[in-house]
């Protein structure tokens, strides 16, 4: 082999090496949390589902796109009473009804509201591809945590359905994902920042708090996301990974 071939493979061999450890934390890292909705199961698709069918409801009241900024404006005005989940998006597709109506809606325009988010909790629990694997190569190397938010029911439905508990050592499910919820999750675990790394498709509530406090966090991006959770800002921080599917993550542990 010429000595041009050999440094050519040496630096290679070097610079992936470097893209692999570049994060510094192979050796720290002790806990690892995932977000559910859309980073283990499919969950923002069946939400834009239901709001088509509710828009398509409506039309006698308004245009659709008119409808969808409607519904969005009520949600958010209630995200600190109903929190996050289907059952404060029910009483939102609701409350909706009523004012788009100008209070006039038949009952059974509300029943037809009620029963899409009935439909909506009776969603079957599909998993992303390559969860199981991922979490199966990582149990018993790592104590492995669900955090994320959402009705508590429903959650807990949907982990049940997903045949994933036992890969867990917690589930936590928050009323929010603000730097002290985390401060709150590390404390209960014992964890200190440096030593978790947090998984999530949303960089608005899965990455940049977890960065605040010092820990690592990876973006795993899914194809649609709910226009609360967007954040389209270049993030460039020294704890932060951008991973094209969960399966990466093994490769930079």
């Amino acid at each position: 082999m010429s000595f041009s071939g050999l440094l050519f493979i040496l630096n290679f061999t070097g610079e992936k090496y470097k893209n692999l450890s570049k994060y510094n934390m192979n050796n720290s890292i002790t806990t690892i949390a995932f977000d559910a909705d859309d980073t283990l199961w499919i969950n923002e698709p069946y939400f834009q589902e239901a709001e088509n069918r509710f828009c398509e409801l409506l039309e006698i009241y308004l245009p659709h796109h008119l409808i969808s900024q409607e519904l969005f404006k009520t949600e958010m005005q209630n995200l600190h009473l109903y929190g996050y989940g289907i059952k404060g998006f029910m009483l939102c597709m609701v409350e909706t009804v009523c004012r788009i109506s100008n209070h006039t809606a038949s009952t059974e325009l509300i029943s037809k509201t009620i029963e899409i988010g009935h439909e909506l909790l009776m969603k079957p629990v599909e998993l992303l591809d390559g969860v199981t694997e991922t979490l199966e190569s990582l149990k018993g190397e790592y104590r492995l945590v669900v955090a994320t938010k959402g009705d508590l029911l429903d959650q807990e439905r949907k982990l049940k359905k997903s045949g994933l508990q036992d890969h867990f050592h917690h589930i936590e499910i928050m009323s929010d994902k603000k730097d002290h919820d985390y401060r709150k999750l590390l404390k209960h675990l014992d964890c200190k920042p440096k030593h978790f790394l947090m998984l999530g498709n949303s960089i608005k509530s899965d990455i940049l708090p977890v960065l605040k406090i010092g820990g690592y966090a990876a973006h795993i991006p899914y194809h649609v996301t709910w226009i609360h959770e967007q954040h389209d800002v270049q993030l460039e921080h020294e704890h932060f990974m951008e991973f094209k599917n969960i399966k990466e993550v093994l490769n930079y542990l």
